[in-house]
């Protein structure tokens, strides 16, 4: 009788809390009225079930109690209650899944008006890409893709010259406008997920994935990967900004052109283009923590799953093998290029390659070499 009791102030205090819960859904992207509907029903016909399940246990554990006299009859068959079983099962299964095929159909096949941007999701950061004034996203292709042309853009496709390439975990959205998202990964799978838009997608290696929502409240909001990624899936954040139009417009116009970054790759050095020795080392902080670089490597002293880069600079470095190596720059160079070529003493090779211009690579080291140590004295030793 204590197990009937238990069961029965389960099924009050459950239904109770899910009433009075503070924790209700936000219309912050809510073009989705159908998908809430969705959750509804699946939310309904768990919840009826749940209680219906407590129920007949409590009422069975009541009826059929322990009582002097009374045995239990054993019955191993009963055809017409398995039907019902069957009927009502199969009724319950299709009213979840039917509404949500709708609803997918609806989440995949945007507006006609919708505004097109791309996602590249990368270990571990996010990359995005407008059209430019021609309304058209240029093609791209696995072929293009090199250091300085991370979204594998097409030089030869003029729709893509004029597109907006954003290489910086900060996106901007119109306020009140369809958005669809074409979602592409470079190396794992990743999840583009923006939770208070409730609006989510798998990017898949090789293929593109597709998906649609309509921002309907201005503020920022975290971008999270909603698959684990590796070690620095944690770290792999961005920033949505939601705001009207004209502000939109404004800061894609900030934005750099496909057409601009291959000029300014034909006529730059990684010295003029940085500036300054503390210009470069800022940029290379915010490459740090674009790249996901802070989830490995802190600039602290304290331990990570990477050496920590205080005092690095000009370091002798004992490697797995016996071998050491002074972190000079061409060691920096070489190391962040190929990760694995050289596994330092203490920590697992699972660094992973990053695809750095020369720009960004001068920008990460001048970073590193900020955060002290001795002046490099000598090369590689055995």
């Amino acid at each position: 009788m204590a197990l009937a009791i238990a069961l029965l102030l389960i099924v009050v205090l459950a239904v109770g809390f899910h009433v009075a819960s503070p924790w209700w859904i936000t219309p912050i992207a809510s073009n989705w009225s159908r998908m809430d509907d969705t959750l509804a029903i699946t939310l309904v016909i768990t919840g009826v079930l749940f209680i219906a399940i407590n129920l007949f246990v409590v009422a069975a554990l009541w009826r059929y109690r322990h009582r002097e006299g009374h045995r239990a009859a054993y019955e191993p068959h009963n055809k017409r209650l398995e039907w019902w079983l069957v009927g009502i099962t199969t009724a319950g299964v299709a009213a979840l899944l039917a509404p949500g095929l709708f609803v997918y159909a609806d989440y995949v096949r945007p507006p006609p008006n919708a505004l097109r941007m791309e996602v590249l999701g990368q270990q571990w950061q996010w990359r995005f890409r407008f059209p430019g004034p021609g309304g058209k996203l240029g093609t791209t292709d696995v072929r293009y893709i090199t250091d300085d042309n991370p979204f594998g853009m097409n030089p030869a496709d003029p729709n893509g010259r004029d597109n907006y390439l954003i290489d910086t975990p900060e996106l901007h959205l119109p306020l009140n406008r369809p958005i669809q998202v074409l979602a592409r990964s470079r190396d794992v799978l990743h999840d583009f997920y923006v939770p208070p838009f409730r609006a989510r997608m798998n990017m898949v290696p090789g293929m593109v994935t597709t998906f649609w929502f309509t921002p309907t409240k201005a503020g920022r909001y975290d971008i999270l990967c909603a698959q684990l990624c590796g070690i620095g899936h944690s770290n792999m954040r961005g920033v949505v900004v939601v705001e009207d139009e004209a502000a939109f417009t404004r800061w894609l116009a900030r934005q750099t052109t496909f057409e601009q970054s291959l000029q300014a790759k034909v006529q730059a050095t990684p010295a003029a283009a940085g500036g300054s020795a503390q210009a470069l080392a800022d940029q290379g902080k915010a490459l740090a923590q674009a790249k996901g670089c802070v989830a490995c490597h802190s600039v602290n002293g304290n331990p990570g799953v990477g050496p920590t880069w205080k005092d690095l600079y000009g370091s002798t470095q004992t490697m797995a093998d016996g071998t050491t190596a002074v972190a000079d720059e061409a060691y920096l160079r070489a190391f962040i290029r190929d990760p694995k070529a050289r596994v330092v003493k203490g920590f697992a090779p699972i660094m992973p390659n990053f695809n750095l211009s020369e720009q960004e690579l001068s920008a990460l080291i001048a970073y590193i070499k900020a955060q002290g140590g001795p002046a490099p004295a000598s090369a590689a030793k055995p």
